[in-house]
């Protein structure tokens, strides 16, 4: 499995909301606050992001995920924290994929 695949997958996401909403720009880095205290997104803002990486990883991976699942609302930490999270969080779904 790519991690530099992943991050595309979610740095070419963050452009599209970026693209949408220029007056408070994500920054494209694994340290990136994405959701909750110090977040640059709001739920809406979330919900795009999520819905734009899970297109993004079907397209890269052939496999399509989801990422706002029960599994994640379980986590102790969110997986939608930082991008390094959300990237990490993404890996372990994709390496419960068969074939991917």
């Amino acid at each position: 499995m790519s991690d530099n695949k992943i991050l595309t997958a979610i740095y070419d996401a963050i452009d599209l909301i970026n693209a949408q909403n220029e007056e408070f720009l994500i920054e494209k880095s694994p340290e990136t606050i994405l959701f909750g205290r110090g977040g640059r997104l709001d739920s809406l803002g979330l919900v795009n992001l999520v819905v734009a990486i899970e297109q993004n990883i079907e397209d890269a991976f052939d496999t399509s995920i989801v990422l706002a699942n029960e599994n994640a609302m379980a986590k102790k930490n969110s997986p939608f924290r930082t991008v390094s999270a959300l990237a990490g969080y993404i890996a372990e779904l994709l390496e419960e994929k068969p074939n991917v």
